[in-house]
C-alpha cells in the first residue's frame, strides 16, 4: 500500500473513531488540474463532535502515516473543518453545511466511494 492510501486508510479510521457519518472517498486522480488527488468528506453532529473529528484524525495520522496536516481552516465555528494533507483534503461538515455545499455533486467526474457507517 502506498503513503497516500495508508493516510486515507488513517484518516478513515480517525473519523470512524469519533463515529463521524456518510465517510465519502472521492478519487480526483482522474481529472486534470486539481488542487489534490483525493477528498474524504464526512460530517458529525455538532460542533463539538466535528472539532473531536479533526482532533482524532490529528492522532490517527500522527501515529499511523507519521504525517500532520499542512493546514487546518474552519475549527473557530466548527461547521466546515477544511484538512490539508497535500495530495488528500479532508472535509468535515455539519450535515446542513455539507448538504448546502454538495462537494459530491460538484466534484462529480470523481469516482466516489461510500465507506458504510460503524454503528
Amino acid at each position: 500500500m502506498n503513503d497516500t492510501k495508508i493516510l486515507i486508510e488513517k484518516i478513515k479510521e480517525g473519523i470512524q473513531e469519533k463515529k463521524g457519518k456518510n465517510i465519502i472517498i472521492a478519487d480526483l486522480t482522474g481529472i486534470e488540474d486539481t488542487i489534490c488527488k483525493y477528498f474524504v468528506i464526512c460530517q458529525g453532529n455538532s460542533p463539538s463532535q466535528v472539532s473531536a473529528i479533526v482532533d482524532s484524525i490529528k492522532e490517527f495520522t500522527r501515529k499511523g502515516a507519521d504525517s500532520k496536516p499542512f493546514g487546518i481552516d474552519g475549527l473557530r465555528n466548527a461547521e466546515w473543518v477544511a484538512m490539508d494533507y497535500a495530495d488528500v483534503l479532508v472535509h468535515v461538515f455539519l450535515p446542513e453545511v455539507r448538504s448546502f455545499y454538495n462537494l459530491e455533486h460538484l466534484w462529480a467526474d470523481a469516482k466516489l466511494t461510500q465507506i458504510p457507517d460503524l454503528d
